[in-house]
């Protein structure tokens, strides 16, 4: 007895076996990049291109989310301990721990894999479907090499920056609803901020090389497996956009894990 191929079963199989294709492609990307880097000379004008677009297109919205995000994290924190103790106590703490570990990694993540990622999807998409990537091929040049090397050190050097960045928005953020709204002495909200350990701050920092990995290889490789035209560069676009956001979230925990594991925040 055989199965139909609509069959709920071979279905799953099927994207079981896509997903798991995909996953070996995406390594096998990642290592033949990894490859170039070590042997080959660094194009350095395209990847300060490269640096310099990403943190454009990142700059601008990661200082909103950041600020604002830690202004209702002040917010809400001082109206919590308002109503437990009678005083807004432990804001500088709470949206330290709040900012460095978790919000300011995981938002900037989000808002780099919305702009950059997507940026990277189209543009090798479109290369792929106007054979570009076959010129390249056929000029002796790899793509890999050109296309792909200098995007991964951009994001590799770009995302923990803008991480950094976030951090100290966040924390300004905060610091003005805590002043201003909550009448909190400035000295002591910046008194918290600069009490906590070294470790919270990197623990969000280590978490940024995570996930910019995740995000230039994830779009690196929808970019360069596009196919169908105007059409397949949106749906890769797209796709390059939600798998790392939920890269971003999953791998979030497990990365927590092994950092908490190792004693780091």
């Amino acid at each position: 007895m055989t199965l139909s191929e609509n069959n709920p079963v071979s279905l799953f199989g099927r994207k079981i076996v896509s997903v798991s294709q995909s996953l070996g492609e995406i390594i096998i990307l990642m290592r033949r990049t990894l490859f170039w880097i070590v042997r080959a000379p660094i194009d350095r004008q395209n990847l300060v291109y490269q640096m310099v677009e990403m943190g454009n297109r990142t700059f601008p919205v990661a200082s909103l989310t950041l600020i604002f995000t830690g202004m209702v994290v002040a917010l809400q924190t001082g109206f919590s301990m308002i109503r437990v103790f009678n005083e807004p106590l432990y804001i500088g703490t709470t949206l330290g721990h709040s900012i460095f570990k978790e919000l300011a990694p995981v938002l900037t993540g989000m808002v780099f894999s919305g702009r950059v990622g997507a940026a990277i999807a189209a543009e090798l998409g479109t290369m792929k479907v106007t054979e570009q990537l076959d010129a390249l091929h056929t000029l002796g040049t790899n793509p890999v090499k050109y296309l792909a090397v200098p995007r991964f050190i951009a994001a590799f050097t770009m995302l923990p920056l803008l991480v950094i960045y976030a951090d100290v928005m966040g924390v300004a953020g905060g610091y003005i609803v805590s002043v201003i709204q909550l009448r909190i002495p400035s000295t002591q909200y910046i008194d918290d901020i600069t009490s906590l350990d070294l470790d919270i701050v990197m623990h969000g920092f280590l978490k940024s090389f995570v996930f910019a990995l995740i995000i230039v290889a994830v779009s690196c490789y929808k970019g360069f497996t596009t196919r169908g035209g105007a059409e397949g560069v949106g749906k890769a676009t797209t796709a390059a956009v939600v798998i790392s956001m939920v890269s971003i979230l999953v791998s979030d925990y497990f990365v927590s894990a092994i950092l908490v594991a190792a004693g780091i925040g």
